[in-house]
């Protein structure tokens, strides 16, 4: 059977659905390690949907097939799946059903659900048990798409593993696993199988490139008192981080005897497992084992290095600036190429970014792919230009680039929004008005009480002034040296995390008006101590990023006093920390760029 288009693939498995005696297959986006990007081994998903996006599931039946997408995907999703069959579930919208409503919908009486166990979370798998116990039916694990993507489809990432010095991480690997057994004991376990790749790259200092844009390595950790046991391809480990690893009580196995060496586990243990990242076949494969008592527990990892130490701190910050060097050196021929008449797309923008950022020292690579988005494809958060499918830039609107950088030293992530040439009332309006919910959060000062969901709420008021708000949160975590999304925390309506000092977060709010126009400004801001007194511990942020933020589409008269303040103080600050490292030519450049506004 031919399977060269989303048809033909979802007829091919129904076919497989019948011969296995599955009513229901879901395809999760996910991989053994709940990861936010994937190996292009597990895009699933995207194979038999065409949809390209995070967060999602793909749930099909012998008549129908639904793929979820939250906001940030909405426009995106709806142009991928057109012609096809699937319908778009947008997520969180008014009547529209969770993943686990609709498979508990069109599940028969008695009826099997099928998906992989090793893509899919615990969390998961749980939900939808719950859901579908009023239909009698039960939960098959197999794996269909292992059966039927055999062509062209990518292997197993196996790229060369290696140990970031403890210059740049702060702390050896035996000094991190000294600081989660102490954790462990606190929670009342004494060991942990350590899944998510971030969480593993933090703990070992260990870094690959096994996922695209993020320096991680496909892997897993057992961990106990005594113990820690690193599942891998050893073969990918330079013998000099194998010594490392050696000499910091850390043992090797293959990544593929995982599940077998955990079966066969004959130490009692009690093992701290997250059912929110924990993949379903090592959670019951450790429930099977009769040595070992599985605790679910939130992954203390996450909160462990959500609060970046004093050494990683120093460093990203330096790193910081000099990717900041790129933004402007990369703006300016930007500008200059534009005002020569010279034609450049879309694509030209991610060239000319990568021209100057791969030029820094230290430079590893892109943190993300950069999304570079003129006019109305800025309205799609997470567009990405093709060689069949990008635009020109042209003398009018806004050009949106999101993009960022991994150093042996930090990984950043900001943007920014161009005014390219006339701008419409509309535009400048909503460029303003973002620009003053970027500022607002930038600026806020809260008591150490203070969660994601309140402070998320600072940020978008100007906004929500005028009617309008953005289907995503305010921000996110950035990984030291890692992916550019990480939790515990974030600026959302969902998260619950209080914030400390040493956290990191983005701040990014937006507009996006859906095939008209998307303006976005982004900057990292570090969480710092303000003051104590009889009131309590005063927090506030500081911005690590330093590039400067376009100034001329802002409507005179919208900002008040105290962000056009904070606006003039942080273009002071942009210049004060770039200009000695630009040429004369280009201080004098960023000197125009930075100067002040509504005195």
């Amino acid at each position: 059977m031919s399977m060269n288009s989303v048809p033909e693939r979802l007829a091919a498995l129904r076919a497989a659905m019948k011969a296995n005696g599955v009513d229901v297959y879901l395809i999760p986006v996910g991989d053994p390690h709940a990861s936010e990007y994937l190996p292009e081994h597990y895009t699933s998903l995207t194979y038999f949907s065409g949809f390209h996006g995070e967060n999602s599931n793909f749930v099909v039946t012998m008549t129908e097939s639904a793929v979820w997408a939250d906001g940030r995907y909405f426009v995106q999703a709806e142009k991928e799946i057109a012609g096809t069959e699937i319908q778009l579930q947008k997520m969180g919208e008014p009547g529209v059903p969770t993943v686990e409503e609709y498979c508990a919908k069109v599940l028969p009486e008695g009826g099997k659900l099928g998906l992989c166990g090793l893509t899919a979370s615990c969390g998961l798998v749980r939900g939808l048990e719950k859901a579908l116990e009023a239909k009698h039916g039960r939960i098959k694990t197999l794996d269909l798409e292992d059966e039927l993507w055999t062509e062209g489809r990518p292997a197993l990432p196996a790229t060369p593993a290696w140990i970031l010095p403890k210059e740049y991480a702060g702390f050896s690997p035996a000094e991190k696993l000294g600081q989660l057994r102490a954790k462990l004991k606190e929670l009342g376990c004494t060991a942990q199988l350590v899944g998510k790749l971030d969480n593993l790259a933090w703990l070992l200092n260990l870094r690959a490139m096994d996922i695209q844009c993020t320096p991680y390595a496909m892997a897993y950790c057992y961990v106990t008192e005594n113990r820690a046991v690193l599942f891998l391809n050893t073969a990918r480990l330079k013998p000099e981080a194998a010594a490392e690893l050696k000499e910091n009580g850390v043992t090797l196995a293959e990544y593929d005897d995982v599940l077998h060496f955990l079966a066969a586990e004959t130490e009692p243990q009690t093992v701290l497992a997250d059912p929110a990242s924990v993949n379903f076949a090592v959670y019951e494969t450790l429930k099977e084992n009769t040595a070992l008592t599985v605790k679910d527990e939130a992954d203390p990892l996450l909160p462990m290095k959500g609060i970046k130490n004093e050494v990683e701190l120093a460093h990203t910050k330096e790193a910081h600036i000099r990717d900041a060097v790129a933004m402007v050196r990369f703006q300016k021929e930007l500008e200059e190429r534009l005002a020569a008449g010279e034609e450049l797309t879309e694509l030209t923008v991610d060239e000319i970014l990568h021209k100057y950022r791969s030029a820094q020292d230290k430079f590893i690579v892109e943190s993300f792919g950069t999304i570079a988005a003129y006019g109305g494809n800025a309205a799609m958060m997470h567009y990405h230009a093709t060689e069949e499918d990008h635009a020109k830039l042209e003398r009018k609107g806004f050009l949106l680039v999101d993009c960022g950088g991994t150093y042996l030293d930090g990984t950043t992530d900001i943007t920014r929004t161009y005014p390219l040439g006339e701008l419409t009332e509309d535009e400048r309006l909503f460029y303003t008005w973002t620009l003053q919910c970027h500022i607002d959060i930038a600026k806020a000062v809260w008591l150490n009480y203070c969660d994601g969901h309140m402070l998320d709420t600072i940020a978008r008021e100007p906004l929500w002034r005028h009617l309008i708000n953005y289907r995503c949160g305010t921000g996110h975590s950035v990984s030291f040296v890692g992916n550019v999304h990480e939790g515990p925390h974030a600026l959302n309506g969902r998260n619950t995390v209080v914030f400390q000092p040493g956290m990191i977060v983005t701040d990014e709010p937006g507009v996006y008006e859906g095939g008209q126009v998307g303006i976005r400004i982004e900057n990292e801001l570090m969480c710092v101590h303000k003051a104590d007194n009889q009131y309590g511990t005063f927090l506030g942020f500081e911005p690590i990023m330093f590039v400067p933020i376009a100034t001329s589409p802002v409507v005179p008269g919208v900002l008040t006093r105290d962000e056009l303040d904070w606006l003039n103080a942080y273009h002071r600050e942009v210049f004060t920390k770039l200009a000695p490292r630009l040429t004369e030519e280009e201080r004098d450049w960023l000197a125009k760029k930075c100067a002040a506004i509504g005195a």
